[in-house]
């Protein structure tokens, strides 16, 4: 069996595929991993066939969508994921054909309600329901201790013992477990009666995961992340050095249009020399009567260059065709002790 495993800071997300058809799938693949997956697919001759989520992350960008956008292959999850992007959804006991392996699904709810492990030969694909020394948390949206205690003793680890156990997070640089280990050694698991184990995992008073909200909109949803705007943004707009500004400021180069997209108390607080203010919000309403003229150079700037960097790209999308972007905004300008002029502009 082809088999990798990749890690991204905390997360785990795995390849897998079959060596006579050379068929692989994607395990719970995050977003900023797409062109190593990808990478990783040519280097072992593989085609991926499909992209699987173990259950929707809270606490990461999955990659599912985006790489079944680029593959053509299908989006796989459990019947109850919410996300309307699955293309094939998996009840309790089904399985994928992936050459001549098998990919078998088990529903463990408790960490979420569409939580599913994956058997593939002898590796258990855990998800979040799963961890090496841990299990995954119950107080996010559609967690409950109830159901991850019967999926845990009531399914999962009635398994072979010799599973090796491949979890969608480790923290500690553990490569694999095995249920036996687990079962063994793991604390969560030594309180095995129904009520302690639901009163312990109630009163763990974890932190909430970084980008939460983000995370399960753009994973239930399939809507994209700032991140992935900005990206886009960034692929279609050039940007200007600060010096490059700095020069055309004192040239007084009246054919170039400085454009600065923050609010109006930032601007009067400090702004480029001659810079015209005409905050991102208000961009596609006043365009026409404040940039009559398409064919203009204009730059674009905000306190940390993600702001103008977007207004630009929509000032291109609508056809302003020498829209450009300060690189760096003017956070970096201030810290490179450029001119300011303050208030309004005459």
């Amino acid at each position: 069996m082809v088999f990798e495993q990749i890690t991204t800071g905390g997360c785990r997300s795995y390849l897998v595929g079959c060596d006579d058809t050379r068929a692989a799938a994607l395990i719970d693949p995050e977003l900023s991993q797409v062109d190593h997956y990808l990478g990783l697919a040519a280097q072992h001759g593989v085609r991926i066939r499909y992209v699987i989520d173990t259950h929707t992350h809270a606490d990461h960008f999955s990659a599912t969508r985006e790489l079944a956008r680029k593959l053509a292959v299908p989006v796989i999850m459990h019947r109850r994921s919410p996300a309307p992007f699955v293309d094939i959804r998996l009840n309790d006991g089904e399985m994928i054909v992936l050459g001549k392996l098998r990919i078998a699904s088990m529903h463990t709810p408790g960490h979420t309600a569409d939580s599913m492990c994956l058997q593939v030969e002898d590796r258990l694909f855990t998800g979040d329901t799963l961890l090496i020394g841990g299990t995954g948390r119950t107080d996010l949206p559609s967690g409950d201790p109830q159901a991850l205690h019967d999926s845990l003793f009531n399914k999962l680890l009635r398994l072979d013992p010799s599973l090796k156990v491949h979890p969608a997070h480790e923290y500690k640089g553990r490569d694999h477990s095995t249920l036996a280990d687990e079962l063994a050694g793991n604390p969560r698991l030594q309180v095995r009666e129904r009520a302690a184990f639901v009163q312990m995992m109630q009163q763990l008073n974890l932190s909430m995961p970084t980008h939460i909200t983000e995370a399960l909109r753009t994973n239930m949803s399939g809507g994209q992340t700032v991140a992935a705007l900005l990206a886009e943004a960034t692929a279609k707009v050039p940007f200007m050095a600060l010096g490059e500004l700095r020069a055309r400021v004192e040239s007084g180069d009246e054919e170039f249009i400085v454009l600065d997209v923050r609010e109006r108390d930032a601007y009067e607080k400090g702004h480029v020399p001659g810079a015209r203010l005409l905050p991102r919000g208000q961009l596609e309403l006043r365009v026409n009567q404040d940039l009559p003229d398409p064919t203009r150079r204009i730059l674009t700037c905000c306190e940390l260059g993600y702001i103008s960097t977007l207004a630009a790209a929509t000032l291109r999308g609508m056809g302003f065709v020498n829209a450009v972007a300060l690189d760096g905004g003017m956070k970096a300008w201030r810290e490179a002790a450029y001119p300011l002029r303050e208030g309004a502009e005459p």
